[in-house]
């Protein structure tokens, strides 16, 4: 869904990776295919930021030259299409959970990374916000 681009650059005796759209996400390790296997991890804590501050999370850019593509986890992506679309419509989790006919906690923990949540959910939720989620096999 989400694939974003992150330099691998050398950083002393490891190397560094970095996201260019997401610059709260960095890691590192001694060895660059190590750096690369954490990179996931380091882009997926980097969403907390976003979604404690209720600010949009930038979409992925083109990747240039020399850098690598990181995806992204689907569970993550759908909740920050979730994020992005309450934030561009000025909904709070209030109006959100009147809109779904829920209670304000079943949409706290819907906009919580850490919850588990079926995608479903999420579906329903963006419909409640008059849009539809769209998953495609590519």
């Amino acid at each position: 869904m989400f694939s974003y681009p992150a330099r691998v650059t050398r950083d002393g005796d490891g190397f560094m990776v970095s996201f260019p759209d997401i610059p709260e996400a960095l890691t590192g390790a001694q060895d660059r295919d190590e750096a690369i296997a954490l990179a996931a991890d380091a882009l997926t804590t980097a969403m907390d930021f976003y979604f404690e501050d209720r600010r949009p999370v930038p979409p992925p850019s083109e990747p240039k030259r020399g850098q690598i593509t990181v995806d992204l986890p689907a569970s993550v992506a759908a909740k920050v299409l979730l994020l992005n679309e309450m934030i561009a419509q000025g909904k709070r989790p209030a109006e959100l959970a009147r809109l779904m006919h829920a209670r304000p906690q079943e949409v706290t923990r819907l906009i919580d990374l850490h919850h588990p949540t079926k995608i479903d959910t999420v579906a329903t939720a963006l419909q409640a916000l008059g849009r539809r989620l769209d998953l495609r096999l590519v």
